[in-house]
């Protein structure tokens, strides 16, 4: 069989520091394009000779032709082993698990996470490492320099492969592994949680609802929740995945999951919902009548984690990203164990969970994990929340209020202004860095300014430092704003701004969200000269 060698000309766009190549798909279909970033990231890990890898994706417009493009250049390049999804497909946490159970030296991921899918929308590819994590920071700027500098990769020319067959079969001299996508994952979750105790659950009527959003985590959620839990049919929505998700947004918010948050809502809804995003790494947690926010939710699973036999002898620490809000920090000061601040990105715990510093990490756009892998995992989430339920007796709006009358509650909300004007968000980041060192003692909306600075992380681990992580405004009384600009669109830019504001237990616990966060929102605005620079006057989407 022949090694075909092909010119190619530097991949355009990909960012030194992200984990992955986000594009529109048909950027991604254009002849050569996957190809040469492929070769990047083999050239960057200095070559896939002997290796074995771990290949799915999240099923959306163009997934598995890709991954036929990855196989044959694996096998040119000399891979042994390729380990895929059936059909191409694998969760993100799946993925992980993978990687780390069976040994591999790193995993290709495709997925564009909760953006749309579709020939006219979202495509993504990235390279995760042997612990199971997020290539960091060291090996994706050297893919960033291959992409610049690459001329040509290699393949072979031969048909596609049944990848909808499980078994082995050969790709050159290269052997190929169709497995389960779902069989090793909920295994290793019927080892963490206590099964039979959620079983119970379901016996006794608790009714819930699981919303796949027509993306990866369907099949996953239908047998783990219907098949081994014995929740009733009907319990998981949407769990057929599709390659545009539906025509839908894969993304668990109380804007695109609407529907879900409706039905939980009414007076008659479920007793617990929950959804998932188009890889499985998100998740969204709602209980009759209440939405949980992820920073609640991860402080709510470090105070309870020890419930479910995974994390029965107590967690060693707990690390959130640094726009998410400190309520973790709180409870972690309580039981006396290590809180540590990131940037956000899960490749940044990966450092503090293979050291063994933390358990549980979270960050602020709902996604919450442990160190059974080395991603955010949703459907884990779920899971773990469905333990302490079990284990209390208690309503997800009684286990949150009980919660915030023993630590308080750090009001919390994410305002993302979507698809701006990339020069102007710049700009507007690059005014309110120059102003920060002038604003403490500064009054803003009626807020005294106390501290302001561009946040910069140390890795305790490894001595790295990872500057400009974004931008923070703590004001007196322990409110704060913080603004960065994501990485996560293809068009134009997405500036977030988080707002927090800390109520003691003995203070007000029941205002409104927004109506808490007013005044915050009003200061960071005006500081940030918002509207001027942007031209919105409101958020596309407040979470």
């Amino acid at each position: 069989m022949t090694i075909l060698t092909h010119a190619c000309t530097p991949v355009s766009g990909q960012k030194p520091g992200t984990s992955g190549l986000r594009k529109k798909t048909r950027v991604f279909m254009e002849p050569g394009y996957v190809e040469c970033f492929v070769q990047s990231i083999f050239n960057a890990i200095d070559g896939a000779d002997g290796k074995t890898f771990v290949i799915g994706g999240d099923g959306r417009f163009f997934n598995a032709e890709a991954i036929q493009t990855i196989l044959r250049m694996a096998a040119a390049n000399g891979a042994e082993r390729a380990i895929v999804g059936q059909g191409g497909l694998l969760s993100t946490p799946a993925a992980s698990h993978l990687i780390r159970k069976r040994r591999a030296q790193g995993g290709l991921i495709l997925s564009a996470s909760h953006n749309p899918g579709g020939i006219d929308a979202d495509f993504g590819l990235k390279y995760n490492v042997s612990n199971g994590g997020p290539a960091p920071e060291s090996v994706t700027a050297e893919i960033f320099e291959q992409t610049r500098t690459i001329d040509s990769y290699k393949t072979l020319d031969t048909d596609d492969i049944d990848l909808g067959e499980l078994g082995k079969t050969t790709l050159g001299d290269m052997t190929v592994e169709i497995v389960d996508p779902v069989a090793d994952y909920a295994s290793l979750m019927e080892k963490l949680f206590d099964f039979e105790a959620i079983k119970g659950l379901f016996q006794a009527g608790f009714d819930m609802r699981f919303d796949a959003m027509h993306a990866v985590t369907g099949p996953y959620a239908k047998a783990i929740l219907e098949d081994r839990l014995g929740a009733p049919e009907g319990t998981v929505l949407n769990g057929r995945p599709s390659v545009d998700f539906g025509k839908g947004h894969p993304d668990p918010n109380p804007i695109w999951a609407k529907p879900l948050v409706d039905m939980v809502m009414a007076e008659d809804g479920p007793d617990f919902a929950a959804a998932s995003d188009g890889d499985g790494d998100r998740n969204m947690i709602l209980g009759r009548g209440v939405y949980v926010t992820p920073s609640d939710s991860l402080a709510v699973l470090a105070a309870n984690a020890h419930l479910a036999p995974g994390y029965k002898d107590g967690i060693a620490g707990v690390a959130r990203s640094m726009p998410t809000s400190r309520a973790c920090d709180r409870v972690a000061e309580a039981m006396g164990i290590a809180c540590y601040e990131t940037p956000t990105g899960w490749k940044f715990f990966g450092n503090l969970l293979d050291a063994g510093k933390v358990t549980l990490c979270g960050e602020e756009s709902a996604g919450t994990g442990s160190d059974h892998v080395r991603e955010k995992d949703g459907l884990w989430a779920v899971l773990l929340w469905l333990n302490i339920i079990a284990v209390k007796g208690q309503s997800v709006q009684h286990i949150l209020r009980d919660h915030w009358k023993e630590y308080g509650r750090n009001y919390y909300s994410r305002h993302d202004y979507e698809a701006v004007d990339a020069e102007a968000a710049a700009a507007l980041m690059t005014a309110l860095e120059e102003a920060l060192p002038k604003l403490p003692g500064q009054s803003a909306a009626g807020l005294t300014i106390k501290e302001a600075d561009q946040f910069s992380y140390h890795d305790p681990v490894d001595g790295s430092v990872s500057g400009k992580q974004g931008l923070r405004i703590t004001f007196d009384g322990g409110a704060r704003g913080v603004l960065r600009l994501s990485g996560t669109g293809t068009e134009g830019a997405t500036l977030r701004i988080y707002l927090e504001r800390y109520a003691p237990p003995e203070g007000d616990l029941d205002i409104e969200t927004q109506d808490a966060l007013s005044t915050v929102a009003a200061a960071v605005a005006g500081l940030a000269d918002l509207q001027k620079r942007t031209g919105r006057t409101k958020p596309d989407v407040m979470t």
